[in-house]
Parts: C-alpha cells; structure tokens; sequence
C-alpha cells in the first residue's frame, strides 16, 4: 500500500476520527484539521498528497480555503476532494468551480472513499507522462521520443530508468520517498524488492553522472536543484 500523505479537515471530531483509523488502517499517513484556517497552516507546513475538506466549516469554509490553495503554486496539483453532507448539486458546481478533483457526498461508504483516493492519486502520478516536452534546468525530457538530453547530449533509458527520472524530475527539489516511488513506479500490488530501486538510481547515474540525482539517507531522492532550476 502507498504511503500518501492525507490531510483530513473537519469540524466534526468523530468523522476524523473515523476517516483517519480507517485510512492508516489501508496504509495511509494521515494529519488532521478542525477548522480551515488550520488546514491552511498545516497544509504549508506538511505539504500533503491529498487534501480532503469538509465544506461546512467554522471560521473559513472548505470552498474558501479550496479557493486559496489553489492559489499557490505549491498546491496547484495537489489532489483536493470536497466531503460534504450538501447533495445539491450547487453545492457540487461550487466545490469542483474552486478547483476540487472530487466531491463525495456524506455519509461516508469507506472501500468507495479509499478507492476514489487512490484513483485519483494514480492519475495524477501519470499526468506528467501527458506532457510532450518538459525542461528542468539543463534537463530536457522528451516523452513522446523517450530520450533525455543534458547540455545538448542525449541519453537513452529503458522504461523503468526512465519513468523515474522523469518522476523525480516532476517536482525538481522534492525528496520523493522509496514508498513514492515504488507507488508510482511498479503500483500497489507489485512485490519489489528493496534492492530494486537502487539498481535503477545507480544505472541512471552511470549515464548522467553523479550530479543530478542526491541520495537522501534514511527517505529517497530528489533531483538536484542548481542556480538554474
């Protein structure tokens, strides 16, 4: 099972409760928040995979704080769904007009709950794949050919070696864990060793050299973030 990072939000203790046991329960890791202008705060902080928010909320609505999320650059492609007692379907035109990715109307039927997350999770992992051309500093990756070029030279990757350079390069500075990258790479439900993903790190080192990838001890990697990036 993944280990997305959650953010619940709302002011009913008992839906935390209840949404956070069963979440951790499916692999989630998973930080709470009774009212918007916390979620807020903690959202900066934590920097979560997935936001889910109460509408209905003291001190700031969850469309509000929906609103301001997506105002930063931070959390433009954080995954937010709505979770809300209101069926009308204003209530739903409003929640995906502030930029929600879902809106699941309450009571919550848990299995659906934690399927809808992780489906909305996996398409935003294959979103970069949708991209033709990407460039990050000296990098430039060439989806529709496959090929990466540095400083004008080209380097050829199989697949896999490929997919994760293109994965940490995504969001250029973010550790991205082991369980990240095994998520997005090999899925769920595929058994991978632990000694897999080094393999693959150290054979993209062997064709761009050292510089581009940093080992972060005890999480995972990151791309390296130069002047230029």
């Amino acid at each position: 099972m993944s280990m997305l990072k959650v953010l619940l939000v709302d002011d009913e203790p008992d839906i935390l409760e209840f949404l956070k046991y069963n979440l951790e329960a499916n692999g989630f890791m998973v930080i709470t928040a009774e009212n918007g202008v916390l979620a807020l705060q903690i959202a900066e902080i934590e920097r979560p995979d997935i936001i889910v928010l109460d509408v209905m909320m003291p001190q700031m609505d969850g469309i509000e704080v929906c609103n301001q999320l997506r105002d930063k650059k931070q959390f433009q492609n954080t995954i937010i769904v709505f979770l809300s007692a209101r069926s009308e379907d204003y209530s739903h035109i409003a929640g995906l007009d502030a930029g929600a990715d879902d809106y699941i109307v309450k009571p919550v039927r848990i299995k659906i709950f934690i399927a809808k997350l992780l489906s909305l999770s996996k398409r935003k992992d294959q979103t970069f794949e949708r991209e033709k051309i990407k460039l990050v500093g000296d990098i430039k990756i060439d989806f529709e050919q496959k090929l990466v070029f540095i400083k004008e030279l080209e380097f050829q990757f199989p697949k896999k070696e490929f997919r994760i350079f293109s994965l940490l390069c995504t969001k250029p500075g973010k550790v991205f864990s082991r369980e990240e990258i095994y998520h997005n790479i090999w899925g769920n439900d595929i058994y991978v060793s632990e000694r897999t993903l080094d393999v693959h790190i150290r054979k993209i080192r062997e064709k761009i050299g050292d510089d581009f990838i940093v080992t972060v001890k005890g999480v995972g990697y990151k791309i390296f973030v130069g002047k230029n990036f």
